[in-house]
């Protein structure tokens, strides 16, 4: 099992677990890799090294990547990727999803004729502008859509 570091084209990075190098390869040129926070398919391995714990071994010394080069993530950038993850999870428990039928459903609630719940679903930049002209407060939450998929 091949455990690598990945990153999309939008910087969030993220771990993937292939059988091998050649599985990795074969995934990647068929599109199947891709991001679990924004869905990118633009995605990049970053370079990685095997960590050896010898006694009289110095720490490394950290380089400065190329011009070009991925960078890897910094622990406060992972914690705020792991929060946003949380949060979208939350957000999805915690509303009901209406799918197409968002914009007509947070009408029906705005204006009393459905019980007010917390929804989510989809709706065109047009619409949303028009629910924000009626006062009815709307907010684009991406969902990635390995959250959209049930786990396998």
């Amino acid at each position: 099992m091949k455990v690598l570091d990945l990153r999309c084209d939008r910087g969030h990075g993220f771990e993937g677990w292939f059988g091998s190098e050649d599985d990795f390869a074969s995934q990647h040129g068929r599109g199947l890799v891709e991001c679990p926070l924004c869905g990118s398919q633009s995605v990049s391995r970053l370079p990685s090294a095997p960590r050896l714990n010898l006694s009289n071994a110095r720490e490394p010394v950290a380089q400065q990547p190329k011009s070009g080069e991925p960078v890897a993530a910094t622990p406060e950038a992972q914690q705020l990727q792991a929060l946003w993850m949380q949060a979208v999870r939350h957000v999805m428990a915690n509303t009901e999803d209406v799918g197409e039928r968002f914009a007509d459903e947070a009408r029906r609630i705005h204006y009393g004729d459905a019980p007010s719940r917390g929804i989510r679903g989809q709706a065109s930049p047009d619409q949303a502008a028009e629910l924000v002209e009626e006062g009815i407060d709307v907010m684009p939450l991406p969902i990635p859509k390995v959250l959209k998929e049930p786990i396998q």
